[in-house]
Order: structure tokens, then sequence, then C-alpha cells
């Protein structure tokens, strides 16, 4: 059958049109994805988008629950034979996915495999990192992703006399603007994290350009260590303690714990994930601005590209699955690469568009002029070509290291221990997964 390309979201790989071959039967896809609410409303109307732009295939959202539901579910769904085509995995589980060798078809296999050409270089810098392997072919579809960046509330700054127009860049910075958003009270603290291991460990070490773990981050093998006790960890978690024994920062819990405290105008300054733009165009009641994170001057004059989070599409393979279902699969996922169809995801969720098209038409319009910051993230994914130490983390058991690095930092925090030997007892916890995972998993 003759390849044609895909235009204007109809036919490719061969596949009808919707004005062509209505009586032929559609090869169903499923796709099991991990975003409920509004989210998923915008998943379900990508779906009909792509149902409706041909006739030849016909892809069937299901709602599985939350990440880690999604991912074990389909983990389970394929050792029983009924594996769904596609499955939304979370970027921390990309380790997990790639260890279930035959289970899943690397994405650069399968659009090879019927004829798309999809140049990882089309994605943004941040994104292709993290989703391809060390030779740089994309092993799963880049779909939903954000990155951690830094919000400011304008209306604090100008109380203490701060510029709301020349922002803090980095870290010393943010100091100086703390100490005197304190002075005069203009929160009841200036200064608070979200997802504390994500900014302030896995974010600065690719922004530094520092290995967080041995290998590559994990990407060139399974033999990878944590390189937790670095200078740069003793230096962040340094500024942590001190910040707080000054009252210049507040620990608001793990993960995405503390989006309430600058939402609600209890901190000044906060670190969270870019997704957070819709929520506080609807609740905040002050002016506020998005900015990349801060960088240690002092460490690097040029930070790299900092590291998404969200998800990607992993396609999994089954006993009996047909030549023309991987085909469908390649369709779908060429779809949703097309510049059009990320701008219009980009504007729907607030996720960043994947594509580096995608980017430049919501800047011709002038999206980012009538929405400022709204870009932020995509300037700190894209300014650097990524190195091993900023590509992203492919480290079996994250979830769980994650979790040991909170850990230990709230016992820093509560005094219970200094930075050294919370990185040391980290560093040391984290290597057991990762040795466990090795063991789970070595060939």
């Amino acid at each position: 059958m003759q390849r044609r390309s895909f235009m204007a979201g109809a036919a490719a790989l061969g596949l009808a049109t919707p004005t062509s071959l209505r009586a032929q039967s559609r090869t169903e896809i499923q796709f099991w994805h991990a975003m409920p609410g509004v989210l998923g409303e915008v998943v379900a109307e990508q779906v009909k988008r792509f149902n409706a732009s041909q006739s030849a295939v016909t892809v069937v959202p299901s709602f599985k629950g939350g990440y880690i539901d999604t991912m074990t579910g389909a983990i389970a769904a394929w050792r029983a034979g009924n594996a769904p085509h596609i499955v939304q995995v979370f970027e921390v589980g990309t380790a997990t996915m790639m260890s279930a060798g035959p289970a899943i078809r690397p994405v650069h296999e399968l659009l090879g495999e019927n004829g798309v050409a999809l140049d990882p270089k089309r994605y943004l810098a941040g994104v292709r990192g993290y989703y391809s392997d060390t030779k740089g072919r994309l092993i799963s579809m880049p779909f939903n992703s954000s990155s951690a960046i830094m919000f400011l509330n304008l209306d604090a700054f100008a109380k203490a006399g701060l510029s709301t127009t020349d922002l803090p860049t980095t870290w010393a910075q943010l100091r100086q603007a703390s100490e005197k958003l304190k002075a005069v009270t203009a929160t009841p603290v200036p200064m608070t994290t979200s997802w504390p291991t994500w900014v302030m460990f896995e974010q600065m070490a690719a922004m530094h350009d520092v290995p967080f773990a041995t290998l590559a981050n994990g990407f060139e093998g399974l033999g990878t260590e944590l390189r937790l006790t670095g200078p740069l960890f003793v230096k962040q978690v340094e500024y942590l303690l001190a910040a707080q024994k000054d009252g210049l920062f507040r620990y608001g819990g793990r993960d995405n714990a503390a989006d309430g405290l600058f939402v609600a105008g209890e901190a000044a300054i906060s670190f969270m994930s870019s997704s957070l733009r819709s929520r506080l165009e609807k609740e905040a009641k002050f002016k506020w601005a998005a900015v990349p994170l801060p960088y240690h001057d002092d460490l690097t004059k040029s930070p790299k590209n900092g590291v998404i989070g969200g998800a990607s599409l992993w396609t999994l393979t089954a006993r009996n699955r047909t030549p023309a279902e991987y085909k469908a699969v390649a369709a779908y996922f060429q779809f949703i690469s097309e510049a059009e169809q990320d701008l219009w995801w980009h504007k729907s969720t607030g996720y960043v568009p994947i594509t580096l098209a995608g980017y430049e038409k919501a800047r011709a319009e002038g999206y980012y002029a009538q929405n400022p910051g709204a870009d932020a993230a995509i300037i700190q994914l894209s300014r650097a070509e990524p190195t091993p130490n900023s590509m992203g983390f492919r480290l079996g058991g994250m979830v769980e290291i994650r979790n040991i690095i909170q850990e230990e930092l709230e016992k820093a925090l509560q005094g219970q221990q200094g930075a050294a030997q919370a990185l040391e007892s980290a560093n040391r916890r984290g290597n057991v997964v990762l040795r466990n995972f090795e063991k789970a998993n070595k060939a």
C-alpha cells in the first residue's frame, strides 16, 4: 500500500478519509489514560477529532485511575493477554516501562515500520530527551508535558518595594527578595515549594548539568548509582535549611501539597508545576508572574534545560495484534503531533506544546503576548540541547526514590540531621531501591 503523509488531520498511512470508503470496517484501538475530570474531557475531545478526521480507525479512550494504577493495570492486562494498544504512563515510570521488554513496541520502531517520519527534533529539547534512548530515538510518544517553574506574587513584591518587572533569576537574588518580603510581612511567609524532589533535586541537577545518578541518570543501563551527596545538592539543602531558620521558607509537604499556599496568598514565591497556571487564573486574588526556575550563578552562568513532568504514550504488544492495529496506532500518534493539534492541546489543557512548530504557531498568534508567562516552561525546556545530565531520568523505582529523598529532607527541616547526613541517607537508601530493581530486571 502506498504511504501518504498526514495532511489537515485526514488521510495517513493509506487510511481512508471521511469522504471515502465509508463502508470499510474500522480498526478499533483501545487507549487507557490517567486524566480525570476536565482533562479527561479534553482527551475525549482529542480522540473525537482524530476519529472524525478519517474513517479507518476508531480510538476508544478509557480512564483507568491515577498514573500508578493505569501503568500497573496495563502491565497486568498484558500478562493476561488483553493489553490496550496505547497506555499513558507518567514520566517517572519510563524505566519501569522500558524494563517491560516484549510488552512494548518502541515508538521509533512503530513509526518506521509504518512509514511515518517524525523527526525527534520536532519536539522541545527537554521533552524529546526524556523519552528517547541514548541514540536519540523516541521510545514513547510525548503527550502531556509540563515543567516546574517559579511563580511570584507581584502585589507582595510591590508592597516590599521590589521591582515587578525586573524579577529574580538566581537563588541569591531570591534570598535578598525574601528578606525584604519578610521585613514588611508582605505575605505570611516569603517562600515555599511544591514537588520538593522534582524541583530542588531533579530540576536543579539538570539545569546545572550535574549528575543525579551515574550512567547518564540511568539512560545507559541498570547499574546506575545515585550521586545525591554532590556539592550542588548539599548547597541546595543548606539553602533551604538556612531560609527556614530565618523565617524565609515554609515546607508545605510532599508532592503538590504546597500548591495552595501560593494560590491563597500565603507565600509570595513558590516553585510549582507550570500546569498550575489555569488554577491561578481562576482562584488567585492578586497579580502574579510565571518565570523559569532560579539557578546558582556561582555554579553556572548558562543554565541548561529543565526536565519535564507529565506523561507519554506507550504502545503495547499482544500475541494476536495485527499490522493494521499497529498502523492505526502510528496514525494516531502522527495526528496528535501535528502543529495544529498540538496548539489546540496546549491552549485547552495548559500543558506545554510538545512540538517547536506548535510553540511557534502560538507565538505567531500572539498567545504569549496576551498571556505573559505562559511560555516560561517552554523557554526552560528548550533553552539548551539536552546533555547526559539533563535528558531526564531512567531510574527504576523512581517513585520510591522520590519519597526517600522527601523523608530525609523532612528530617533535616525538623532539625534531626544536617544537609550532608540527609543526603548520605537518601543516597544509601535510594541505591538499595536501584539494586533491587536491577536484580529484578536483569536478563
